[in-house]
């Protein structure tokens, strides 16, 4: 498995942010906490990428739920038209994406931002994309793609931990002291390439100088070859800061030409979504 794979595959099933639960987690329980609805949405949460179908005995082991639990879950969310069930294996049905539209729709950053990245794209002839902080991954919201140069499909929902990523680090620039000092404290970091920064200390003053230049370049620490620049947009309704980036393959971009020619012009999109967003929310 890649490493971006794997990068999307441990997100997509990683911890929730501190203070909340998971299945087989240790996180104290209180009165107003549904255990169950925690173990549900672990087991739809089970399923990702290189994870389409499962069986019974790998749904319990990504939850850390019993076959016995995991088995009642399953056939409770078949029977509610969320998962598929082929007698040996288990999938996802269309209709889990009532879960996330909801969240989606209530955005008005992706439907502002779609014909910037449009213009983007068809400008640099690379992909570029919108994230939100999401605990301590980055989750894709809007994305426009020239053609495929990771070894992972990237979608709206998609994940990838915020450390070893541009606009990760973006999203953490953001953050209260506060929030990057627990941040730090609690994420795992996995050296995901020979590159990936995975020293708390040298990360926390990566991402002070990505606040201070306003701007974050990631070569090559998510995946060997991809390289990418990002933004912050500010003043997303329901978001708070969210992160605009372009991704380019190392052979292709050097890492002169992403400052000097697609930096700028990332620069500029950002800005004009920012004052769309703003018109959009003046009375």
């Amino acid at each position: 498995m890649t490493t971006s794979v794997r990068a999307a595959n441990n997100a997509a099933g990683a911890d929730p942010p501190a203070g909340q639960g998971g299945a087989g987690g240790a996180t104290a329980r209180n009165g107003d906490f549904v255990q169950s609805l925690d173990r549900g949405l672990a087991v739809i949460r089970a399923f990702g990428p290189d994870r389409e179908r499962l069986s019974l005995s790998e749904v319990a082991k990504a939850t850390g739920l019993t076959r016995a639990a995991a088995r009642r879950f399953l056939l409770t969310l078949v029977k509610l038209g969320y998962v598929r069930n082929d007698g040996r294996e288990f999938s996802l049905r269309p209709r889990v994406l009532e879960l996330g539209y909801a969240y989606l729709s209530g955005l008005a950053l992706p439907e502002v931002a779609a014909p910037h990245l449009e213009e983007l794209v068809a400008q640099l002839h690379e992909s570029s994309s919108i994230s939100v902080l999401d605990g301590h991954q980055i989750v894709y919201v809007a994305r426009v793609p020239t053609k495929r140069i990771m070894t992972v499909a990237i979608s709206v929902g998609t994940r990838f931990p915020a450390y070893a990523t541009s606009m990760g680090r973006v999203l953490l620039a953001a953050l209260t002291d506060d929030e990057l000092e627990r941040y730090l404290a609690e994420a795992t970091f996995e050296r995901l390439t020979a590159r990936t920064v995975t020293s708390p200390d040298r990360l926390a003053a990566i991402v002070r100088e990505v606040a201070r230049q306003g701007y974050s370049i990631v070569d090559q620490e998510l995946e060997e070859g991809l390289r990418a620049v990002a933004a912050p947009i500010r003043g997303a309704a329901n978001v708070g800061t969210a992160a605009i980036n372009v991704s380019a393959h190392a052979s292709r971009v050097s890492m002169v030409a992403m400052r000097g020619r697609i930096l700028p012009a990332l620069l500029e999109t950002a800005r004009q979504i920012e004052a769309d967003l703003h018109a959009q929310s003046s009375p």
